[in-house]
């Protein structure tokens, strides 16, 4: 079903010439694709769940697809589980993101195969994750390119969402365009960024991937500056992404820093939020297909395969190397477990604080939450501040009042 839907895309994506063949092509096709993914929930019903959450912020809603993949879950415990989130399409135009989702999902349910792969030995690294997939993260932009806007990266009310998050949020460089960059009138102004900063607040996943097109590319952060974390942390993604790009990805994908690498600098990204204040200890964004000779005005070609062969290559490769990715991750849980284990004669640390506070040197899981109301503090601290001077400018007001109709009855008094 989804090959046949997705090689007649392909077909009429490259016979297209007209605006009535591309109104023609995007009739419903974001609704097909999720339905399709729907239905693919209800058929595994023992394994995936499906839930779906609406935000609104001024009169502008958004509305998001989330799926929960738990092999077993009835029988195991999530809490020693290794937590993933991943995230396709939060830029409208990259319409490639959402067919690997669809992809990933199909392999974690059994209606699709990886080659080469043993299953067994996949189902036991499986039954050690907990992943949620947002196949869809701006379904409103991707309507807009449906209708034939297809240079469409924002969301429906013209926010680029990977420049709405809070980590050196506004900031513009030299090369700053206002159209593709708009990062909206605050942080998290937008219902769509506001869904995914509640989900990983309430997940607290170790792996974080956000997937885009545009170019082939392992990023780690920073986006906002052309450096990486220190420490070994860092290390560790690096390696990580190394060891992908040679196996799956024949070592033609660029691995850094964002903003070391991609040419420029990014600001108020969901990367950089999710490792710096949301402390996921592995926060990466994957850049999975890019046309670098297509012109800048034919973007659908820019961000996506235009034939079948592109198609099912960049598909291929990047489950293969997503598989990789959760294969390494339990293998470096299991590494720290020991470590844990180890140290526990003379303190013990739960895995949840090994991975998001010994790995990282940083606050663990409830460093994390006593962050969030640290943050509240300083917000109750400003109000309060800006309530003891607009006190202090009324009282001198009402003081000022008062020495005014007083004067000329002082002035009038006999000494």
């Amino acid at each position: 079903m989804h090959f046949t839907r997705s090689v007649s895309l392909l077909r009429l994506i490259k016979e297209a010439d007209t605006n009535f063949m591309l109104t023609l092509l995007f009739d419903n096709y974001f609704g097909a694709l999720l339905e399709e993914i729907e239905s693919l929930v209800h058929r595994h019903s023992d394994k995936l769940s499906i839930e779906k959450v609406t935000s609104k912020n001024k009169g502008y809603e958004a509305q998001m697809t989330i799926v929960t993949y738990n092999r077993d879950r009835k029988e195991s415990d999530d809490k020693a589980k290794l937590r993933i989130l991943l995230t396709f399409g939060q830029h409208a135009r990259e319409l490639i993101t959402t067919e690997l989702a669809l992809r990933l999902l199909s392999i974690l349910s059994e209606e699709e195969f990886l080659p080469n792969v043993n299953r067994s030995t996949l189902n036991r690294t499986l039954d050690r994750l907990l992943i949620k997939v947002v196949p869809m993260e701006n379904l409103n932009g991707r309507k807009l390119v449906e209708d034939g806007e297809l240079c469409e990266r924002r969301n429906g009310r013209g926010v680029d969402l990977n420049r709405n998050w809070s980590v050196d949020w506004g900031k513009k460089e030299k090369d700053y365009d206002p159209y593709e960059e708009n990062p909206g009138t605050a942080p998290f102004s937008e219902p769509e960024s506001q869904i995914m900063r509640k989900l990983s607040v309430s997940f607290e996943p170790h792996i974080w991937v956000n997937v885009h097109s545009g170019m082939e590319a392992l990023f780690m952060p920073y986006d906002h500056k052309n450096t990486t974390p220190d420490g070994i942390p860092s290390q560790i993604m690096k390696s990580m992404l190394e060891e992908l790009n040679h196996l799956h990805l024949k070592d033609n994908c660029l691995v850094g820093s964002g903003g070391g690498s991609v040419g420029y600098l990014a600001h108020g990204t969901a990367t950089d939020y999710m490792y710096d204040v949301a402390r996921v200890p592995m926060a990466f964004t994957f850049e999975i297909y890019g046309d670098l000779k297509a012109s800048s005005r034919d973007c659908f070609k820019m961000f996506n395969p235009i034939d079948i062969t592109s198609f099912n290559r960049v598909l291929n490769d990047w489950s293969a190397a997503f598989f990789q990715m959760f294969s390494i991750g339990v293998q470096q849980m299991d590494g720290l477990q020991s470590k844990a284990i180890a140290s526990s004669f003379d303190h013990w640390v739960s895995m949840d604080d090994y991975l998001n506070g010994y790995l990282m040197h940083r606050k663990s899981r409830y460093g994390k939450k006593m962050e969030v109301l640290d943050l509240g503090m300083q917000e109750i601290r400003t109000y309060f501040r800006l309530f003891l001077l607009s006190s202090v400018l009324l009282l001198f007001m009402f003081c000022s009042r008062i020495s005014k109709t007083t004067r000329p009855l002082v002035s009038a008094m006999s000494l």
